[in-house]
């Protein structure tokens, strides 16, 4: 999928659209407080677009509101990254930096992906939001993937919890999660409760977790050259690729 693939997914109504060029220096004054910050905002980034402000006034859905965030409008943007940019670390500057929650679609090189993150009241600061976890990124799959189809559908605004905006962009960290569940299991699927979504979520990071290790202790037994210590590792290789096999099972 490109950019504009998932641009055209998101079925987003014209009321809402933006579609404003946004000058760099805004990132550059509210997310890079540091000389290196602002040094890779400037190197890293194209340019970014404004491509939506979604809001009960654009979308008909409800704001949110509770003691840890305050939810008045869901911002589409689309980032275009230069070929050396260090792409996670501007996708955090980018949700830091704007205050409300982001839907963003980034480009660089020949690779597109999506990332969201929640956003909370900062507990130092008044009036200021910090968020709330590391950002969900997520790359866009291509035309090859069985399940890009049911991907790019449920990404329609439609196809979103609509009881509130928090409701709404939770649906679409949903949905990415689907997406990386997918890629380790072979199935797409938004499952229907939050304590599965939650238990999906756990159980992504410790596949994770778990490859890194795998990885490690195969390379480990390969270069082993004692018998015994090389029985211990294959033991151990075992017991870890049946802990992600038990990981998988509850994606």
């Amino acid at each position: 999928m490109t950019a504009d693939d998932i641009i055209a997914a998101l079925d987003l109504p014209a009321a809402a659209r933006v579609d404003r060029r946004v000058p760099k220096t805004l990132l550059v004054e509210h997310g890079a407080p540091t000389a290196a910050g602002r040094r890779e905002v400037n190197e890293g980034i194209e340019h970014i677009q404004w491509v939506a402000a979604l809001k009960p006034t654009t979308i008909g859905v409800a704001a949110y509101r509770d003691d840890a965030r305050e939810y008045l409008e869901i911002a589409v943007v689309r980032v275009a990254l230069r070929e050396d940019a260090r792409t996670q670390r501007l996708v955090e500057l980018l949700h830091r930096a704007i205050p409300y929650p982001v839907l963003a679609v980034t480009e660089q090189r020949e690779s597109v992906a999506l990332s969201v993150a929640h956003k909370r009241w900062s507990q130092a600061e008044a009036q200021k939001t910090v968020l709330d976890g590391e950002p969900v990124t997520v790359a866009a799959p291509h035309g090859r993937e069985p399940y890009a189809g049911a991907f790019a559908a449920a990404l329609a605004l439609g196809r979103q919890p609509q009881a509130s905006l928090h409701a709404l962009y939770q649906g679409w960290l949903d949905t990415l999660l689907a997406l990386q569940a997918a890629r380790v299991s072979g199935v797409f699927s938004i499952l229907p409760d939050a304590d599965r979504r939650a238990a999906r979520r756990d159980a992504l990071v410790e596949c994770a977790r778990l490859d890194v290790e795998i990885a490690r202790l195969r390379a480990a037994a390969k270069k082993e050259k004692q018998m015994a210590r090389q029985v211990a590792l294959n033991q151990e290789l075992k017991r870890a690729e049946a802990d992600r096999a038990a990981a998988i099972a509850r994606l």
